[in-house]
Formats: C-alpha cells, sequence, structure tokens
C-alpha cells in the first residue's frame, strides 16, 4: 500500500471553495450530514477526498504550504490554468518544463491553498 489514497482541502468559506474545484475540475460535492464538523465529500475520476470548515485561522499570504500539497493530471494545462484564474485563483509558482515528463505548475484557490496542475508531455523542454 502505502500510496495516497484520499485527500482533504479545508477552506475557511466551504461554499466558495467548491464553486471554484466544480468549475476548474468538475468534482462533485456531497454533503456529510454524519460528521461532526462541516464536512463535504469529493467525487472525482479518480482519487476521492474531502472539503472541510478550516478549524483555525488560514496561514496568511506568501508563507508557501503547510501541508502536503496535491498536483491534478490535467488534459491541457494552458486550458485549466484559464479556468482557475476566472474562477478566483492566482498562480503560485507558473508553468514550467518537467523535462521529458510534463509541464507543471503551481496555484492558489480562493483560500490561499497551494496545488498543482501538470500536463503529461513526455518532449517538455
Amino acid at each position: 500500500m502505502n500510496t495516497p489514497g484520499y485527500f482533504e482541502i479545508q477552506s475557511s468559506n466551504p461554499a466558495r471553495e467548491i464553486k471554484f474545484y466544480e468549475e476548474v475540475f468538475t468534482w462533485k460535492f456531497i454533503k456529510d450530514e454524519n460528521a461532526p464538523i462541516e464536512y463535504y465529500r469529493i467525487e472525482t475520476n479518480g482519487m476521492h477526498g474531502g472539503l472541510l470548515k478550516r478549524p483555525a485561522a488560514a496561514p496568511p499570504a506568501e508563507c508557501g504550504a503547510n501541508a502536503f500539497v496535491s498536483s491534478m493530471q490535467v488534459e491541457s494545462f494552458d486550458n485549466t490554468a484559464v479556468l482557475i484564474l476566472k474562477s478566483g485563483g492566482s498562480i503560485a509558482l507558473p508553468k514550467f518544463a518537467v523535462p521529458g515528463r510534463c509541464w507543471q505548475g503551481y496555484f492558489l484557490d480562493t483560500d490561499h491553498n497551494t496545488f498543482g496542475i501538470f500536463e503529461v508531455d513526455l518532449e517538455a523542454k
């Protein structure tokens, strides 16, 4: 085993982040009425996750990631980047080549959580 199997996103404003991730990645969110906190299950085409009401203050801007950072594989880096920015996200680290593997970049969602996207391209230089 020892492989990622579930991810979670913390949010100061769950409705805002749900809208963001629905628009960018078309994820489906289902409120878990049995959870002891405000919690939403996330259904994706791959690994599932959850989104929860942030239990403490969000880290200040410019402090960098404070937890694991997940990267989503996308069909088109450029098209997804446009959706991210249009949906209220921002660039944390611009697109760059991982030579012979992919195009990678990092963004901030609407609550300043860091995440990455990558487009497989064996010709990336």
